[in-house]
């Protein structure tokens, strides 16, 4: 591959990909996103290598290993081309089967189709399955299609033509003009408007000016940018340098969280590959505009999301915030102009200038446009990366996309947003998920992280669990942050230990009003909003835990105690056999065991043994 030097070069080079293409030769592409490789793909990928050679079949099938498209639940996940055919649950010994009835004589395996638990009925393509139907996967729906670590895949599909245009057919206010008409907001948390970010530090005065992409999300449950940044990283590669183009930058980061190694090994190669044809370097594309790229691993600080600590650590600091009475578009990093967007919202940019800022403003609400992809996780059927248009339903996203809530239990509410975020009831699952709407309802959008939670989920012990994570990943820097959080989590413990008080709660809102107020960062400003939004919506099981001393959903150990159900025991010994203290007596078959309190240390292994039911909380 020699270096691009002119839109003519682009194209033909681009020409001679598509020809070399046109065989059509079958392909066997097999997800290589982390949920799979955890799930054993690696040891897929190379029997299906091995396999092929041995079949003498490598002049006729293409082998392509992709990132993430999403349903994480059903991996292994393998599709075969250009049938689309769907493969779930793979394993090894599936691999040659696969070869020889699908790929060489057009057979469909069939027990590998995804199977509706509800239905029973078998799906043969991915666009058939319930999962995908009310998806709309802008950026998430070529991960099936680009293999991360061949810049040709991307280039086969448009890839850079967005740069090209930019480059050649606008100015750099032009271009910040489409990305402010679009409507696109911040993907990472705030939600604040890209255009204007742009337009900010495009004006401010100094030079250099720095472009950061912030792939460190620190959620619990969050994978979006991850998945993004190791399936296609050469799209938020492409919209970092358009970023650059319209603000005036020359140099440019990409901030990636330390435990992501597979993204940062596919940006790393993703800005070889880029550098080699000409996209990234001096004088790119012939058009006199020159940008470098360079990683940067963070520390897995939570805090260094924030834009002022992840700038901090850039620098080799502390990653501590800063006050932002100056913004960081006006003195950022090493005191310089510097614009900072999450890797999703720059994934966004390159198809706002191909196909226009009114057909992405067509699409979302009034004020949250385009769409945006979540970690659907917790007690829900089909977990997984789901990417919907702004403005769908709660209920369309647990129900209709992840399948509704695991082994028929009742939906008792979803945490959006994070920590930083706040727990939505059943009252609320018709809001529709847009900025302002979730705001509003006490929660946020936050980079994308919902985790649902179901019947047995304890809200108390859900907010000490996120107040705990803050506690931890706070800097530590200002006193509100430090000392409210950790007094917040304390009165917490004692709540769920059956030591609350009455007058806890109004202590709790106090905390909560002080830390909004005060605090330096987003971190501690938002800290209470888990504590805020659960005493809005379940009152009562906090008022429980204080008045009654019962944790009604039985998860505060403090505040539980199991009991054998008589009438169901048939004295099998599962529970004696798997009880570690020895709290639980044989008394003879078909006659009921007996549970010693004095004992039991409340684990609920027995409750989790027992098949018929015979243990019971209460």
């Amino acid at each position: 591959m020699e270096k691009i030097k002119s839109l003519q070069d682009l194209e033909a080079f681009r020409n001679s990909i598509a020809e070399k293409r046109k065989v059509g030769k079958p392909c066997i592409a097999i997800c290589s996103g982390a949920g799979c490789l955890a799930l054993g793909a690696r040891g897929i990928i190379n029997a299906t290598i091995k396999e092929i050679e041995r079949q003498k079949l490598k002049a006729k099938v293409d082998i392509k290993t992709t990132g993430c498209p999403g349903f994480c639940e059903q991996g292994p996940l393998v599709i075969i081309y250009p049938q689309n055919i769907l493969y779930t649950h793979v394993k090894v010994k599936d691999v040659a089967e696969i070869i020889s009835k699908t790929v060489i004589n057009g057979e469909i395996v069939d027990r590998l189709l995804y199977t509706d638990p509800t239905t029973g009925e078998k799906f043969i393509h991915e666009s058939e399955i319930p999962f995908y139907k009310k998806q709309r996967r802008l950026l998430l729906g070529n991960n099936s299609n680009i293999d991360p670590n061949n810049i040709e895949d991307y280039l086969a599909l448009g890839g850079y033509s967005a740069l090209a245009k930019a480059l050649f057919e606008m100015t750099p206010e032009q271009v910040t003009e489409e990305v402010k008409r679009s409507g696109l907001r911040g993907r990472g948390g705030g939600g604040f408007p890209a255009g204007r970010k742009w337009e900010s530090c495009h004006n401010a005065p100094g030079e250099p000016k720095y472009v950061i992409a912030n792939c460190d999300e620190g959620d619990p449950g969050a994978f979006m940018d991850r998945a993004l940044t190791e399936g296609n990283p050469h799209s938020v590669l492409e919209g970092l340098i358009i970023a650059a183009y319209a603000i005036g930058s020359h140099e440019g980061y990409i901030y990636v969280r330390n435990e992501y190694p597979v993204a940062v090994e596919n940006a790393t190669i993703a800005i070889k590959q880029a550098e080699k044809l000409g996209f990234l370097g001096k004088d790119i594309l012939g058009s006199g505009f020159d940008f470098t790229v360079r990683i940067n691993r963070g520390g897995g600080a939570f805090v260094c999301g924030e834009s002022t600590a992840l700038m901090a650590s850039l620098e080799g600091k502390i990653g501590e915030p800063r006050a932002k009475y100056i913004h960081t578009v006006e003195r950022g990093l090493w005191d310089k102009p510097s614009n900072l967007n999450n890797v999703e919202t720059l994934a966004n940019v390159p198809l706002i200038i191909n196909k226009g800022a009114d057909w992405f403003n067509g699409i979302g609400t009034e004020g949250s446009k385009g769409t945006k992809i979540f970690s659907l996780v917790g007690k829900v059927n089909n977990t997984g990366l789901v990417e919907v248009p702004m403005g769908i339903t709660l209920r369309e996203v647990i129900y209709d996309v992840g399948g509704g809530i695991k082994d028929g239990k009742k939906f008792k509410g979803v945490q959006t947003g994070g920590p930083s975020g706040g727990v939505i009831p059943e009252s609320m699952l018709d809001i529709p998920v847009d900025f302002d709407e979730l705001t509003k309802a006490g929660s946020m959008m936050g980079s994308g992280a919902m985790i649902v939670m179901d019947e047995d989920t304890c809200m108390v012990d859900t907010a000490k669990y996120f107040l705990t994570f803050l506690e931890e990943e706070s800097c530590g820097k200002c006193v509100p942050c430090r000392e409210g959080i950790k007094r917040m989590r304390q009165i917490l413990d004692d709540i769920t230990e059956g030591k609350g008080k009455e007058k806890d709660i109004e202590l709790l809102e106090r905390i909560s009003a002080t830390l909004k107020d005060t605090a330096l960062c987003a971190l501690g400003t938002t800290a209470a909003n888990p504590v805020l939004s659960t005493l809005r919506y379940f009152k009562d099981e906090y008022e429980a835990h204080i008045k009654q001393k019962r944790c009604p959903a039985g998860v505060c150990k403090a505040l539980i105690q199991y009991y054998i159900i008589d009438e169901k025991c048939v004295g099998c010994r599962l529970c004696e056999k798997a009880c570690p203290v020895e709290a639980i007596t044989f008394m003879g078959k078909k006659k009921p065991v007996i549970l010693d309190q004095s004992k039991c240390i409340k684990c609920g292994i027995c409750k989790d043994v027992c098949k018929l039911g015979a243990v019971g909380v209460k």
